[in-house]
């Protein structure tokens, strides 16, 4: 049998039983890497022995009577940008190559909580800045379901990983899209969950991911929607080390199974076939007995944009800037390069009007989803993007077009669900669910209904793997 073509539910159930133990897990999830990794280059640093140490501790707590936990023995990857004992945080950077963790992040270390055998570190682009995942140091990471596609970024490598085979579950960061666009650039699914469900911290960069300035969160990818609950029940435990984090339920209070369709927010452009996605996902949520009605606008999102773009910018811009230079990164230069007017031009009191505005912004938002339980709206206003589109400036202007809900939803705080629907050819297409903040299982519900209509094959074998 084929190990790693099972789900995280089914695969830790077998453990837990004790059908298979968790270094057979391992043992199998290992071979499939090794066999595919090298066409894909999604995982960038793996100890087989410690992963097959990791699993003999599983079994042994099995032996013992003890439950290790909801993950019990499932092969999970981690993202290079977050603390994992013993490994660089290299967050895709020659700079950080020999920064090594002295312990695990808050993520990481609930993830060991809950019986996941780590697999292996996933890429990401320099600096985690990008929607494609290539950078000095780990090299280029390829869309195992086309080549010539983008695998998305930053989590490109926890994308393309999953998509492959290579894990049940990938863990990502989401801070414009980090975890959502490369579920949709490689068909698999992703969470970016509320600001504050699962805590956050590193110490290799304590001053990132603790605060709610960006609100950076991490989130699972997943193939079953079911994997992506699993995970973030796994990911969301407390951790003191992280003040934002907040012990809300993951079930919230019943609510109508309502839905609002939006296809063009803010008057977005989108490309047809993202249209017809989104409409047959309407059909797939009115099959299952919800009721969507189609509404031409949401609450601002342009503000909301240029919100979350203001407090970028005004985040030590021009120390990431001069880290870039250092670097040597043409694509990360590039991008800053494009903003650098715009970093300069800022007011002093600018993160301070942005911060108002946003919680204004806020209110209005929870106002519409207390009355739209759920929202469906496009991941991207087009298809997954040629890999390196953004090698220009008319190409990134273009990308960020194209990207206004994955920036304008991460600073209002709610969560938001890639769901893959299906192809276009061999290019994945999908669609987005938002819901209230902490409202998690709003979107996994909504998700559910649309994932039993079809998504594509999964896990695929990469073109060129072994």
């Amino acid at each position: 049998m084929q190990l790693w073509r099972l789900s995280a539910m089914e695969l830790a159930a077998r453990i837990r039983a004790r059908d298979v133990s968790a270094r057979e897990a391992a043992s199998d999830a290992l071979d499939r890497l090794s066999s595919v990794n090298g066409a894909i280059n999604a995982v960038v640093d793996h100890r087989p022995e410690d992963v097959l140490a990791e699993a003999e501790a599983v079994d042994a707590a099995l032996a013992r009577g003890d439950d290790p936990g909801p993950l019990a023995g499932v092969p999970v990857t981690t993202k290079v940008n977050a603390d994992q004992s013993g490994f660089a945080t290299t967050n895709g950077l020659r700079l950080q190559k020999d920064l090594i963790a002295k312990g695990d992040s808050p993520v990481v270390a609930n993830l060991r909580r809950a019986g996941a055998v780590l697999l292996g570190r996933t890429n990401t682009p320099a600096f985690s800045l990008r929607w494609f995942t290539t950078n000095g140091l780990h090299g280029e990471t390829r869309n195992p379901r086309d080549p010539a596609l983008t695998p998305g970024g930053s989590s490109g490598g926890a994308g393309a990983a999953v998509a492959a085979g290579i894990g049940a579950i990938a863990h990502g960061t989401d801070i414009a899209g980090s975890v959502r666009y490369p579920a949709y650039a490689c068909g698999v699914h992703g969470l970016r969950p509320s600001f504050g469900r699962i805590p956050a911290w590193n110490a290799s960069s304590p001053e990132r991911g603790i605060g709610p300035q960006l609100m950076a969160v991490s989130g699972p990818l997943a193939r079953s929607i079911a994997d992506i609950r699993l995970g973030l029940t796994a990911m969301a435990a407390p951790d003191p080390r992280d003040p934002w984090w907040v012990p809300a339920p993951l079930e919230g209070p019943s609510v109508p199974r309502r839905a609002a369709l939006c296809l063009r927010p803010g008057g977005m452009a989108i490309a047809c076939e993202v249209e017809s996605a989104l409409r047959d996902a309407a059909r797939r949520l009115e099959a299952a007995g919800w009721h969507v009605d189609e509404i031409a606008d949401t609450p601002s999102l342009r503000e909301a944009n240029e919100i979350q773009l203001t407090l970028w910018l005004g985040d030590g811009f021009t120390t990431v800037r001069a880290a870039a230079e250092r670097e040597g990164d043409p694509a990360a230069i590039g991008i800053l390069e494009a903003f650098r007017s715009r970093a300069e031009a800022l007011a002093p009191d600018a993160i301070a009007q942005a911060l108002t505005r946003r919680a204004t912004l806020v209110r209005q938002w929870s106002v519409f989803l207390a009355e739209n339980p759920v929202l469906l709206v496009p991941v991207s206003g087009e298809l997954p993007f040629p890999d390196g589109l953004d090698r220009t400036p008319e190409g990134i202007a273009r990308v960020f077009d194209a990207q206004l809900l994955q920036v304008a939803l991460a600073p209002l705080g709610m969560p938001a669900l890639t769901v893959t629907t299906g192809l276009v050819g061999r290019t994945p297409v999908g669609v987005q669910i938002v819901a209230g903040r902490f409202r998690e299982d709003l979107c996994l519900a909504a998700g559910e209904a649309i994932e039993a209509g079809g998504v594509p094959p999964m896990p695929v074998d990469p073109a060129g793997a072994a």
